[in-house]
């Protein structure tokens, strides 16, 4: 079993001696019941990791970490971006969960025409800031060190800015004529991929993505929801590229 994974703030993460408290202090004593000895992670989210043992055990919520070592991953390259249509109730938060898990870099929620789910005021910030506590609590359980950024919702035009800027930019559509598994795939620089609501990406929407560069491409004979879409994207993509080498 690998060692539990807690978050710090950047810039924290210097010295022999390291100190975890609030929330994540709390998680790690009070949830995790961590004892003295036992191995564990501290980790900025950008990639930095300091590896040790718990050293000493204070109240609820307030732990000593000795630090035996520190990691710095490289940035991931090519970055992996997903922009995903908002779907119907918690499915949201089952895509930003599964893709974290599975290693996507960025998560871009976005406001197709026909997504049945509106965000909107103070119910789309709460929405939104569901979607990033998710990626942040699956980035830890799958003991990463660089966790996925889950951007601002975005308009339709946004997407097409965000596309034509793209090393590689793709629209997943059960109707593509090409398949993603032989698409011609970048070694650096920005894959990003389009995920579409439940009733499918709308026609002048794929014109505005064609216009930007990317084209529709298909996963497989089956038509996926689009709350596993992006996830099943992300391993072929991480895979074929050697990301999972």
């Amino acid at each position: 079993m690998t060692a539990p994974v807690f978050l710090v703030e950047p810039g924290e993460l210097t010295g022999d001696r390291l100190t975890l408290t609030g929330p994540e202090g709390r998680h790690a004593v009070s949830v995790r019941r961590l004892r003295v000895g036992e191995e564990i992670v501290l980790t900025d989210g950008e990639g930095t990791g300091a590896y040790g043992t718990v050293a000493a055990i204070e109240g609820k919520d307030r732990l000593e970490v000795a630090v035996t070592r520190t990691r710095t991953e490289p940035a991931p390259n090519p970055r992996i971006t997903v922009v995903q249509a908002l779907p119907k109730g918690d499915r949201g938060e089952l895509a930003v969960e599964t893709m974290t898990e599975t290693g996507v870099d960025a998560v871009v929620p976005w406001a197709a025409a026909r997504c049945v789910t509106q965000w909107k005021g103070e119910r789309g910030a709460k929405s939104l800031a569901k979607w990033r506590a998710t990626a942040r609590e699956a980035g830890k359980q799958a003991r990463r060190l660089r966790l996925p950024q889950v951007r601002d919702l975005v308009t339709t035009r946004q997407v097409a800015e965000l596309l034509s800027g793209a090393a590689f930019a793709a629209v997943l559509h059960e109707e593509g004529s090409a398949p993603l598994a032989t698409a011609l795939l970048p070694t650096e620089g920005d894959i990003v991929l389009v995920v579409g609501p439940e009733g499918g990406v709308a026609p002048d929407e794929l014109d505005a993505f064609a216009a930007a560069g990317a084209k529709p491409y298909r996963l497989g004979p089956t038509v996926l929801r689009t709350s596993t879409a992006g996830v099943a994207a992300t391993a072929l993509l991480l895979g074929r590229t050697g990301r999972w080498a």
